[in-house]
């Protein structure tokens, strides 16, 4: 379309009023598409947010809902002396609660080989010379099935020999060094270490191709029936006593010893005064009851993030001068009020419990939970979370993690319910874009009328133009003629 420039022809300021009459046109219209376009964005934004405090929410009941995960037992160490840690202990929510005496008598070690005095004088010692070719040595423990081996070339040294065997990419814990004796009858010992610990696990080097140089490195033959050298130092186990009966683990790790308990012994216990028994460490296995309390009050704070954030985003203004919230008075985000405070104010039948109440969480006047601390003649709600926490500690988990009425279990099928893909606030996003999409049409479609309403415009006008200037070309033309 070809738009010409108004008001030449007949000095009038058309233009101006063509651009006067397509604001008064457009402003309007326009004005109602940005507060759609406004509001669209806004109801978007929120139910972003709200969707993502409910996912956060629905990982954390995800976790609460899990008897593994919320009933838990706190193993406490009291050792002979505050600067010498014996052991460590890990509990399982099922081990039972106790107190045991413990001693470690011995940790556990791999095994340990050297070459004989004097069977090499130096770390630059041949150790295969006799002119045969290369050979291989086999490093393994019988009872575990690690194994290895280790190239032996021709003119190779002692030295380049450890870094063979410590460099293996399949070495599994043998450590081979090189301590020189500084003497003519030591000489340069190689010393191989095995990290393979428990009795029985001792490490086995075998001149794989039983060539008699390698005998002075090796235990056996390729047979395995000759002995050569011999540890001289044997792997063993862990030794304790856990109140008085002795027990053994291959490694220094003792798993269920104790049933559903394990401790990791790092040191010897020191020995009594009589210089034969050993001090004991004092293993209590109870509750973990801070960690208890601070799941609950965790809880009790994400909980009430949810509903703080839904009070402001669906708010109604108190004056003309405050704001109403992104959703205000939506149906959807006080549905999603409701169902939750009726999950936390509901009874859980198979727990002593009972509610959320006995366990000192209440609801107030604002929807939210709190513990409170003012006794109402009920006992304040810090006591009765006390008294849940020292009498009925697997009460609590029952309240929160019972299959059908648990109050974790119900309130993250609840979430799942409206932050999944097919869940309530997905869908409302999508509704909501959607809006966005043909709102953008319906922009197009009104500039594409602003542009012909400009068009019909600008021709009238032209037309008016045209005319007022043969009318004021006329005019000239009797006036010159009338002299």
């Amino acid at each position: 379309m070809t738009i010409q420039s108004l008001g030449v022809g007949s000095g009038l300021a058309l233009d101006d009023l063509v651009t006067q009459l397509l604001s008064a046109e457009r402003e309007p219209k326009e004005k109602r598409l940005n507060d759609k376009e406004e509001r669209i964005e806004a109801e978007i934004s929120a139910l972003g947010q709200i969707k993502s405090k409910l996912s956060d929410f629905k990982d954390t009941v995800d976790e609460m809902r899990r008897d593994s995960d919320i009933n838990g037992r706190e193993p406490s160490i009291t050792h002979p002396s505050e600067d010498k840690e014996i052991f460590t202990a890990e509990a399982a929510n099922s081990a039972l609660r106790g107190t045991y005496q413990v001693a470690v008598s011995q940790l556990a070690s791999g095994s340990r080989i050297e070459t004989a005095d004097a069977a090499f004088s130096d770390s630059t010692d041949r150790v295969l010379t006799d002119g045969l070719g290369d050979s291989t040595m086999t490093f393994k423990i019988n009872n575990t099935g690690d194994s290895f081996s280790v190239t032996v070339t021709q003119n190779m040294t002692l030295a380049q020999l450890r870094e063979a065997i410590n460099n293996n990419n399949n070495n599994f814990g043998v450590n081979a060094n090189i301590i020189d004796t500084g003497t003519a009858a030591g000489g340069a010992k190689l010393v191989f270490s095995s990290d393979v610990t428990g009795t029985g696990n001792d490490l086995v080097i075998v001149n794989d191709g039983d060539r008699a140089e390698l005998d002075l490195l090796t235990t056996t033959d390729s047979t395995e029936t000759n002995t050569n050298l011999s540890p001289v130092k044997s792997a063993s186990n862990a030794m304790a006593t856990i109140d008085g009966i002795a027990v053994e683990s291959t490694t220094n790790e003792f798993e269920n010893t104790i049933q559903n308990v394990s401790f990791e012994a790092s040191s010897v216990s020191p020995l009594d005064t009589d210089g034969v028994t050993r001090k004991t460490s004092t293993l209590d296995i109870g509750y973990d009851r801070e960690g208890m309390e601070k799941k609950v009050r965790d809880f009790v704070d994400n909980y009430n993030k949810i509903i703080a954030d839904i009070k402001s985003l669906t708010r109604y203004g108190e004056s003309d001068l405050e704001d109403d919230g992104a959703l205000a008075g939506d149906s959807l985000l006080r549905g999603i009020s409701n169902s939750l405070a009726s999950v936390v104010g509901s009874s859980v039948d198979n727990s002593s419990l009972g509610s959320l109440f006995a366990l000192g969480v209440e609801l107030n006047s604002d929807g939210e939970l709190e513990i409170p601390a003012t006794d109402f003649g009920l006992g304040s709600g810090t006591k009765r979370l006390e008294a849940a926490l020292d009498d009925n500690f697997d009460e609590i988990a029952k309240l929160f993690t019972d299959e059908d009425q648990g109050i974790a279990v119900r309130l993250y099928e609840l979430t799942k319910e409206y932050t999944s893909f097919s869940g309530l606030i997905s869908l409302r996003e999508r509704a909501a874009k959607d809006d966005k999409d043909q709102l953008t049409d319906e922009r197009e479609r009104f500039d594409l009328r602003m542009l012909n309403y400009e068009q019909i415009l600008r021709d009238k006008y032209l037309n008016l133009d045209q005319t007022v200037a043969r009318l004021n070309q006329t005019g000239s033309a009797l006036l010159a003629a009338l002299g």
